[in-house]
């Protein structure tokens, strides 16, 4: 129906917010028939995100559900819950987001799903592994990032714990969703066979922050304290420059010492401290520093000429507003205007990836509540009568927008 290299691949999303509706919009975005299963109310993000032009439509919703149907299921009613085995029956993937307490009281758990349809793909996110004493703990992001090390980054280089400003633990573990999925999906290939995927959260962001910073305690004994200096020092960050800041990295000895000839200090190529990697390393905090002091002499533009024309890595510090105007963005067309059937007109963004295969040919907007559930009951076999007898006893929900 709608090309690419998920053409063909039905997924049934029962997530909500960021983790799973992120997952399965990449799945969406690349030709699966994903059909987002919702609550009556919707999912949490159309309104926990902000406003849109209409209600429950807020901008991050619009963003990570598009290529979506959406079909309302009051899954607490038994004709809805039968709807969904219904929907089961045909589908690829099922994958959900809430606990797994909560998915089997529901009827739902991997034993009964797999009955109706033993080739699906099961996924489950949630916060904490099954097999240990957090396992029936909620979680959001923030959650995440607090316990499994994220806010502690922030702690060791500015002594007070924070969230990273952005839903970063949510984002990965949606993409290692992904992943999962797909290898699931090409062992079926080969076996025949559906499978159980369980997908934490914590235990995926812990395994993310130690490989950068388990460091010298890695190993047995330790060879020195946790943490990568280059990482958790003040001065890795964006540095100031005459008039603004500039984002640069020099790893290499041609890139450091390109950096040592701009800023006029051509001496250190030869000083022990700082004439190999392994030396720059060991004194890392000094390097940063002559660096950080070396770029208040010129301003952003004459740096960025300065660094292209050398071939160190360099880009300009660039606020969320300066990103939508970016040239780079402009060249590829990264932003584009749609016309959204219910929002009106609003900026989408392209895919960042290219396949040679081909990609999705047609493009969905982002749902309303319901939009497609009558559509979807058709398709799963039901006739009118008993369509209307669940949309009176509120199982689902018509939620055809009216034309504008």
């Amino acid at each position: 129906m709608a090309g690419g290299p998920l053409e063909g691949v039905r997924v049934l999303d029962l997530t909500s917010v960021v983790v799973g509706p992120l997952a399965t919009q990449i799945m969406a975005d690349h030709g699966a028939d994903v059909i987002k299963i919702e609550a009556p109310t919707g999912d949490i993000v159309r309104t926990l995100a902000g406003r849109g032009v209409t209600a429950n439509m807020s901008g991050k919703f619009l963003h990570l559900n598009r290529n979506k149907r959406s079909i309302a299921l009051d899954l607490k009613q038994t004709a809805a819950r039968e709807a969904l085995m219904k929907l089961i029956e045909k589908a690829d993937v099922l994958i959900w987001n809430m606990r797994p307490p909560a998915m089997a009281r529901l009827g739902l758990g991997y034993e009964e799903v797999r009955q109706v349809n033993p080739r699906i793909i099961y996924c489950g996110m949630f916060g904490f592994g099954q097999d240990g004493r957090y396992r029936d703990k909620p979680a959001y992001d923030s959650i995440i990032q607090g316990s499994a090390g994220i806010a502690a980054l922030h702690h060791r280089v500015t002594g007070q714990p924070r969230y990273l400003p952005m839903v970063i633990a949510d984002r990965t573990v949606g993409l290692i969703a992904v992943q999962m999925i797909l290898m699931a999906l090409y062992q079926r290939t080969r076996t025949g066979e559906g499978q159980a995927i369980e997908i934490p959260m914590f235990e995926n962001i812990v395994k993310a922050v130690l490989e950068e910073h388990m460091y010298l305690k890695t190993f047995d004994p330790p060879l020195g304290p946790s943490g990568d200096p280059r990482l958790l020092d003040a001065e890795a960050r964006p540095l100031a420059t005459r008039d603004g800041w500039i984002c640069i990295s020099g790893n290499t000895d041609g890139q450091a010492f390109a950096i040592f000839d701009a800023i006029g200090r051509p001496e250190l190529k030869t000083d022990p401290r700082f004439n190999s990697v392994a030396a720059r390393f060991k004194n890392t905090t000094e390097y940063f520093r002559i660096r950080a002091e070396g770029l208040l002499q010129k301003t952003t533009a004459e740096w960025l000429e300065i660094f292209d024309a050398t071939d160190v890595p360099a880009m300009p510090f660039q606020t969320l507003d300066d990103l939508m105007q970016d040239p780079h963005l402009k060249d590829i067309g990264f932003f584009s205007r749609i016309e959204h059937p219910t929002e009106g007109r609003i900026w989408n963004m392209r895919l960042p990836n290219k396949l040679s295969g081909g990609v999705r040919r047609d493009f969905r907007a982002a749902p309303k509540i319901g939009e497609h559930s009558i559509e979807i009951l058709r398709e799963a076999g039901y006739g009118d009568a008993a369509i209307e007898a669940m949309v009176a006893s509120k199982a689902t929900v018509d939620g055809r927008p009216k034309k504008r």
